[in-house]
């Protein structure tokens, strides 16, 4: 039985995941008038990329095929680790959070070192502005981590979501919001559509990857999205609290809602200049940081 629920998590995060950038596009075109591609449109994607060849660059070595599949299992890998509401998670230890950390910054390492290894200045270029910008954006993860810790003695996944009560609650939703959007490549962060080399930070590590590997990217980025917006409804709602049935209906509507509020955000804002995103990423952390320090005066007090 529990290798069938083991492969019964893994299903959930593999075929699910491909749905939240359809919402996500079909949102924009609802804000646009228009009819926009299917919610289904990236399984179709996916399925003809697997039926295609692989391009590589002269100067690639294997590390090119490789990175994209590191990047996908440590995806997959942090997403196992990650609760399921009231259904819990498989593997759980004490510490496991700080596995889930980890695990994020290999996927992360693992998609510079693909898009080092061709020996494009557009992508090493890319590859730069993503590990700046993942600096702020992993200062307010940890951030977000130690208020759910602090708040629940524990630094277990299965255990640690037990959001701040009142206004911290908000703060940390606030907070993680932005971190989603920094983490994913989203407006005001990056723009997925765009097609200037000059102006792309993640879409420009993957230019050269192609067939199978490109695949591999698209559904762990797809993967990642519903990571964290896992982490961002458990972190403000206590559905380890409510019954099994009522739990998995909250993340899965909580979920559904953050993807429509992505899609909202690309709709009805643009970029920002490359200067001012470490300035939206250090709000993202203030948001996260004031939850800590009311849970600490609390606990003080």
């Amino acid at each position: 039985m529990e290798v069938l629920d083991i492969l019964a998590r893994l299903l959930v995060w593999l075929v699910l995941a491909p749905l939240l950038p359809g919402i996500i596009n079909k949102v924009k075109a609802w804000v646009a008038c228009r009819q926009g591609p299917p919610v289904l449109q990236l399984y179709f994607d996916l399925a003809r990329l697997w039926s295609k060849g692989v391009v590589m660059s002269t100067m690639a070595s294997p590390g090119f095929l490789i990175a994209p599949a590191v990047a996908w299992v440590a995806v997959v890998a942090a997403a196992m680790l990650m609760p399921l509401g009231r259904a819990g998670c498989i593997f759980s230890f004490d510490g496991d959070v700080l596995l889930l950390v980890y695990l994020l910054a290999l996927a992360r390492f693992s998609t510079a070192w693909g898009a080092m290894e061709t020996g494009s200045a557009f992508e090493g270029m890319g590859a730069a502005r993503e590990v700046s910008f993942a600096v702020l954006a992993e200062i307010g993860i940890i951030t977000a981590i130690l208020t759910l810790a602090l708040e629940s003695g524990s630094i277990s996944l299965a255990s640690m979501f037990t959001p701040p009560p009142g206004p911290g609650a908000a703060l940390l939703a606030v907070g993680l919001f932005i971190i989603l959007l920094a983490e994913n490549c989203r407006v005001p962060f990056d723009d997925p559509n765009t097609h200037l080399e000059l102006t792309m930070i993640h879409e420009v590590m993957v230019l050269d990857h192609s067939g199978p590997p490109f695949a591999l990217i698209l559904h762990g980025a797809a993967v990642k999205m519903m990571l964290f917006s896992a982490l961002l409804v458990q972190a403000v709602l206590p559905l380890a609290h409510m019954p099994l049935g009522l739990s998995l209906a909250a993340m899965a509507g909580g979920i559904v809602l953050v993807v429509v509020a992505v899609g909202l955000v690309e709709s009805l804002t643009a970029r920002l200049a490359f200067r001012r995103v470490p300035l939206l990423l250090t709000i993202g952390f203030l948001f996260c940081l004031f939850p800590l320090l009311l849970t600490w005066m609390e606990g003080v007090l």
